[in-house]
């Protein structure tokens, strides 16, 4: 027989449904890049044709444990993002500048050379 979820768990603790929500929180922070890239509801077809690559690339992508800040960075603004390199310490947490820097002077880069095209159009 089967029993609705709620029926499960309606006589847990208020500390354990805090624990749970606690973690559910976590999960919700932690995500692979598949995991990330589906809860925007996009395909991996859909994000190849933003990144102009072939679908088996995208695939490869997500699953790489190690690759190129760039290659990252272009992933997560192909998804509408940004991305943001910090290092958390115990009593801290500080952003990397050196690569957002690199995200500032490519877009602003882009932009210049927009600008010029259209002025000497």
């Amino acid at each position: 027989m089967t029993r609705p979820f709620s029926e499960l768990t309606k006589d847990f603790s208020s500390e354990r449904r805090a624990r749970i929500d606690e973690r559910k929180e976590q999960l919700r922070q932690e995500m692979t890049l598949a995991e990330l890239r589906k809860a925007f509801l996009l395909t991996q077809d859909t994000l190849a044709q933003a990144l102009n690559v072939k679908q088996a690339e995208i695939s490869k992508i997500e699953n790489r444990a190690d690759m190129l800040m760039s290659t990252l960075r272009n992933f997560v603004q192909a998804m509408g993002g940004d991305l943001e390199i910090r290092a958390v310490f115990p009593d801290r947490s500080v952003e990397i500048a050196n690569f957002s820097s690199l995200a500032s002077k490519r877009k602003s880069t882009r932009a210049s050379g927009k600008k010029a095209a259209a002025m000497t159009a």
